[in-house]
């Protein structure tokens, strides 16, 4: 398995490399060591590589993911997972504000807590969230999954469009024109099928089902003050 020592060799280089990797060529998988909490780390890869980043890691990393297993041991700083199109992110600790912001596709794992604005404009990633997410967490998310195994904290799923949200915990509140619906059994299916994506053990019964009323998709003066 190649090394990547990003303290001896820098960020620049070391993403290059990642980018530049021919997987039918060359290793699969790669490692990067000495994160040292950098920003940035293995952007933009889209090729099907195994990368696992040895530590905590800070802004963006593995923003804009395609085809690529990224596996952080640590902790990560905002954006993780940023616009990711497909492929895996995992982070193994906690995740700082706006995990998986505005991605299209793929599966994002939070094995701790999430905290603010966690799947902001998520536009079909699926979330799977091991412990708590912070306030406005679904802010404006119009398609995908977000499971959050633990609670929610205030204005759950504000402004949603069309994803669908799964909480086992407690939730502080729930955003504008956020409702609890009813889990059938195809929701439960889903809900299952994720769970074992992400390798999370939890009963499916424990968790409730939210979206959207859809009141908000058009202008009614009557909701003016929820716009």
């Amino acid at each position: 398995m190649p090394q990547l020592d990003l303290k001896t060799q820098g960020l620049r280089l070391i993403n290059s490399t990642l980018q530049n990797a021919t997987p039918d060529t060359e290793s699969r998988d790669w490692t990067v060591s000495n994160p040292m909490g950098q920003h940035a780390i293995a952007c933009g890869l889209d090729k099907e590589l195994n990368v696992t980043v040895d530590g905590n890691v800070g802004f963006y990393c593995a923003g804009m993911n395609q085809k690529a297993d990224v596996t952080i041991k640590g902790h990560a700083g905002v954006g993780v997972a940023e616009n990711m199109m497909s492929g895996t992110v995992r982070v193994t600790g906690n995740a700082s504000q706006a995990a998986g912001a505005t991605a299209h596709g793929g599966l994002l794992v939070i094995e701790g807590d999430a905290s603010s604005r966690c799947g902001i404009s998520m536009k079909g990633v699926d979330i799977v969230v091991g412990g708590s997410v912070g306030h406005m967490s679904g802010f404006m998310a119009q398609m995908g999954h977000m499971v959050i195994c633990g609670d929610a904290g205030e204005a759950l799923g504000d402004s949603i469009y069309e994803a669908i949200l799964y909480v086992a915990g407690t939730v502080e509140s729930l955003g504008a024109d956020c409702i609890e619906k009813p889990m059938t059994p195809e929701h439960e299916e889903t809900l299952k099928a994720l769970l074992t994506r992400a390798g999370i053990d939890k009963d499916v019964s424990s968790f409730r089902r939210y979206g959207s009323a859809r009141k908000l998709y058009n202008f009614n003066v009557d909701h003016a003050g929820e716009y």
